[in-house]
């Protein structure tokens, strides 16, 4: 008994000491310490930094993993390519996953004259594509990356099989969110963060579960959106007058319409809407879940979708 006393005590201490060192590293070096958590799960879920540059002298970095078809993934506005990491656990197994920080986000270039529409997005990210040897392809994207997404496959509808729309931008006839009621009664754009506990509260209204994030690694993560602030300006101004509507009205392109019920970003109506746009759509509805699914509930999400194509061999 005493002996089984010595090793539980022994235990304790132990544990009490990784604890205190892992919450040291957090407040201490909380830079590294995203660093590292970072990898972990993009190594968790099979995918690879890398980064190609293109003729016209811009950078990509993009995230890499799995084998299969091409299944190009675009993150939405002031996100980068680290949100399908979550999700991407349970694709990189059946597909050959690419998921690239645009033009103007995260860590690729970010002139600041550039052409930030749908439209110069989706050219670029289809010469990203040739670079890497791909032609024909699968799109997925969340809000702004719907937006580039239905816009890519309208300008070429040959050389992408399908989409996945996730809480997609560019439907500007929906019924007001409550982020556009916001800006449009203040001024103020809880999308944009120009201080750490802007970027804190943006969390919770993009997303009805969000995962904890510890406050030292949000502010980490806050850097570089705070820096980025004035080029979000240009990119919104630019995405926000550029309607998709009429650009996929009647675009044959199979696509798997997501949306989070509780999303308050862009209203859970304009599903509906996008439906009747594009005749061979599908649409679910994701009770409990806010502006990015992929996140909230990856598991989930990956289910829909890889039934949604597997449906699509049939």
């Amino acid at each position: 008994m005493r002996i089984m006393k010595t090793c539980l005590i022994s235990l304790v201490v132990v544990l009490g000491a990784a604890i205190i060192t892992a919450v040291g590293f957090l407040y201490l070096w909380p830079e590294h310490t995203a660093t590292v958590l970072i990898k972990l799960e993009r190594d968790r879920s099979g995918l690879e930094r890398k980064e190609i540059s293109l003729s016209d002298g811009s950078q990509y970095v993009y995230l890499e993993g799995g084998k299969g078809e091409p299944l190009m993934l675009l993150h939405g506005f002031g996100a980068d390519k680290d949100n399908f990491v979550r999700v991407a656990r349970y694709l990189t197994r059946h597909y050959w996953v690419i998921a690239p920080d645009h033009i103007g986000s995260g860590e690729s270039t970010h002139p600041i004259d550039a052409d930030y529409s749908p439209r110069a997005q989706a050219e670029r990210l289809r010469t990203l594509a040739h670079a890497l040897g791909i032609t024909n392809l699968h799109l997925g994207g969340s809000s702004m990356g719907g937006h580039i997404a239905m816009t890519y496959a309208a300008l070429y509808p040959g050389e992408v099989k399908s989409l996945w729309l996730i809480d997609t931008g560019g439907v500007w006839s929906a019924p007001k969110s409550e982020l556009q009621r916001i800006i449009k009664s203040s001024d103020e754009n809880p999308l944009t963060p120009r201080n750490d506990d802007e970027f804190a509260r943006m969390l919770p209204f993009v997303m009805s579960r969000p995962p904890f994030i510890p406050r030292p690694i949000l502010n980490v993560m806050a850097k570089q959106r705070i820096a980025n602030y004035a080029l979000e300006q240009r990119v919104l101004k630019q995405i926000a007058s550029d309607s998709v509507e009429q650009r996929v009205s009647g675009l044959k392109t199979p696509a798997l319409i997501v949306w989070g019920k509780e999303d308050r970003v862009l209203n859970v109506e304009t599903a509906e809407i996008l439906h009747k746009l594009l005749p061979a759509s599908r649409v679910i509805i994701m009770a409990g879940i806010g502006h990015l699914p992929m996140i909230e509930d990856p598991k989930r999400s990956a289910e829909d979708y890889l039934a949604f194509r597997a449906s699509l061999k049939q």
